[in-house]
Parts: C-alpha cells; structure tokens; sequence
C-alpha cells in the first residue's frame, strides 16, 4: 500500500453506535464502504490495541481507533499563515471563529486553505494528536458554509475533556439561523433520529433506519412574511442536525442547497446559520465558560432586507 500513515481517532459523537466500517467511512471522509472493509479485514484496524476484524463492531464512547491507511500524498495538513480570529486561548484550547466559506480539516477537494491549516500556523507543534495529522486539536466540527464557534484542544487532556463533555451532551451549543415559513409557535423541540437518507447517501435524513437519537430546540426570535429568525440548541450532535430538523418539520434554512429550495430567495449561496453561543468546562480549572459571537455582516444584510 502506497504512502501508507497511522491514523488515531477517539470516538466522536457522530460515529458512537455505529458500525465499525460505516464509522470508518467517516472518520477517513475519503474511504468507499468496500475499501474499509478491506482493511478491516486485513487488520488494518486497531480499536483500543486490540486488532478488531469485524465490521459489525459498534463503536462506544472511549474507544481510541487506530488505522493503518495509505492514502494521496495531497490530503495532509501543513502549516499556512492564515488569519484567525480568536475570542480565547490558553495552554490548554483556543476558542475561534471560522467564516462561512472555511473548510474546518483537509479533505478531498479542499487540501489546503483550512482552519486546520490556519491553526497549524499559529499553534505550531502546540495541538492534541488523539485525531491525527488530517485534525489535529478539531473537537467538534461545523459545516463549510456555516460560521461561528469552536474550539481546538492544544494537548490530549484537554482534548479527552471537551470530547467527554460533547459525549454526554453537556456542551452548550446555540445557532442562530433564518428559516422558511412561520412556526405556529414561538418555542418547540424537534426529536427525530438522524442516519444517512436511504434514498440519497450524500445526505442526513430523519429516518429509523441505521440512525441514533437527536433533539434540536428552538425559538422563535422574530418573525418577517414568509421567513423567521430563530435560535436553535443542540442536545445532539449529529451531522448536519440543525439543517435536518428544521426541514422536517418544514422550516428548511434560508440558503441550504441539500435541504432547502433548488432556487433560494435573494440568490443566497450557503445556509444561513451561526454557530453563536459555545460554553463548556475548561478542561483544567473545571470552571465553565461561555462565549458568543455577534452575527456575521452577511447575516446581518439578510436581517435588514427582510425586515424592508
């Protein structure tokens, strides 16, 4: 196997339940269902030292995933002096914000020019290892076009912390984000499991199948003709659950190519959606901590105009 590299993960929320070879699928983002396969049957795949050659194992909470895997030479990250805009940092983390446009890690179609990269830079060699070389100190992710918070582990500790703390839901995550169509009510909660649409495998659906629990709250934060501006809360946190929820219920996001209408009002390119309040317990001092990010320029434009 050609430019063959180890991989480590630690067990994400996204991937904790799944099956071995669907969560590899994941983890490595540039993997075919039978290519893992493979590997797992070559044994290729560690889970916590212990070679695993069973593609139906679930992945729990606290699993450490190592994979042997070559890949293309181009899917690395290298250090790239790219602005980043920090609210906080310590010895420990840094809270930052990514623009809407930022791609977090490398990944095919987007080698470089990353949060990654950007952090790489600033923090040198200062970033946890638990997730490799392609996401080093990435806790949490958010989409491509959604901007605002998150944070970056800098060693392994603090890096165990915030993913223990997303583990058992007790990160605090609110959006803001402008929705189709007006909700009946200022307040309410969508409670749908979250897998892969049978139908389409580059989306999430709500579906029972294969899929695990999520629970998005929202409200109602003002209200325009046909659209409204909310506030949405993460209890879960599943790949693209926010955008999911809202168009299940029939508030798809203004601007969401996957999940809204072909053709968005006001030409708008990319969800309209902010990652706006982080908090969680800093992983030394145990004391919590909260920060919120005021709504982008671009978000703001949209709010103007729909208030006109």
């Amino acid at each position: 196997m050609d430019n063959v590299k180890t991989y480590s993960f630690s067990a994400e929320e996204e991937v904790l339940g799944e099956r071995l070879d669907k969560a590899l699928v994941v983890l490595l983002e540039v993997a075919t269902r039978s290519h893992v396969q493979k590997l797992i049957e070559s044994g290729e795949v560690l889970i916590n030292e212990t070679q695993i050659m069973d593609k139906n194992y679930r992945i729990a909470a606290g699993d450490r995933i190592e994979i042997r895997y070559g890949e293309p030479a181009m899917l690395s990250a290298a250090p790239e002096d790219i602005p980043l805009e920090i609210l906080y940092e310590d010895d420990d983390l840094l809270v930052v914000e990514k623009p809407k446009g930022m791609v977090v890690h490398p990944a095919p179609g987007n080698p470089d020019g990353t949060l990654v990269n950007a952090v790489l830079f600033h923090c040198k060699d200062r970033l946890s290892t638990i997730n490799g070389v392609i996401r080093p100190g990435i806790v949490h992710r958010i989409d491509k076009d959604t901007s605002g918070l998150l944070m970056i582990a800098k060693n392994d500790k603090a890096h165990k912390s915030l993913a223990e703390q997303l583990s058992n839901h007790t990160i605090t995550r609110k959006y803001q984000a402008i929705v189709y169509n007006l909700p009946s009510a200022d307040a309410g909660s969508v409670n749908g499991p979250i897998g892969r649409d049978p139908k389409n495998r580059l989306r999430m659906a709500v579906t029972p199948v294969n899929s695990k629990p999520a629970v998005t709250r929202y409200r109602v934060l003002e209200r325009f003709d046909r659209f409204a501006f909310i506030e949405a809360q993460l209890e879960t946190g599943r790949t693209h659950q926010i955008r999911v929820h809202m168009a299940y219920i029939g508030h798809p996001l203004l601007g969401d190519p996957v999940y809204g209408p072909k053709k968005p009002f006001m030409d708008i390119k990319g969800q309209m959606l902010h990652a706006g309040t982080l908090g969680f317990t800093h992983p030394s001092t145990q004391e919590y901590m909260e920060f919120n990010s005021p709504l982008p320029k671009e978000f703001e434009e949209v709010l103007e105009r729909l208030r006109r």
